[in-house]
């Protein structure tokens, strides 16, 4: 079946790195564009990055702009998103998406905690 899980969180100092990581199976993942969201600690869910199939282009949210990266590995099936200069309002759950035969499909989601 068609499957996301997440890997990657953790705690991270104000100014740090993490790179979340996203696996992919059940379906041909370079024919579909995936996406990152974030929910921060009682708000609703966001998408931070998108990138599109094949090479894939790239669009973020203004708060993430020249801080987050997303980019993919089509033959790990894999998607990836650097985080760096990483602030206390990055906390969040992150989760990875993809839209799949216009169903939604969402992975378990990794918990980012950003504090020192």
């Amino acid at each position: 079946q068609v499957q996301l899980v997440e890997s990657g969180g953790g705690l991270v100092q104000p100014g740090g790195s993490l790179r979340l990581s996203c696996a992919a199976s059940g379906f041909t993942f370079s024919d579909y564009a995936m996406n990152w969201y974030w929910q921060p600690p009682g708000k609703g869910r966001e998408m931070v990055a998108t990138i599109g199939s094949g090479r894939g282009s790239t669009n973020y949210a203004d708060s993430v702009k020249g801080r987050f990266t997303i980019s993919r590995d089509n033959g790990k099936n894999t998607v990836y998103l650097q985080m760096n200069s990483l602030k206390p309002e990055d906390t969040a759950v992150y989760y990875c998406n993809t839209r799949y035969r216009f169903r939604e499909v969402w992975g378990q989601g990794t918990l980012v905690t950003v504090s020192s």
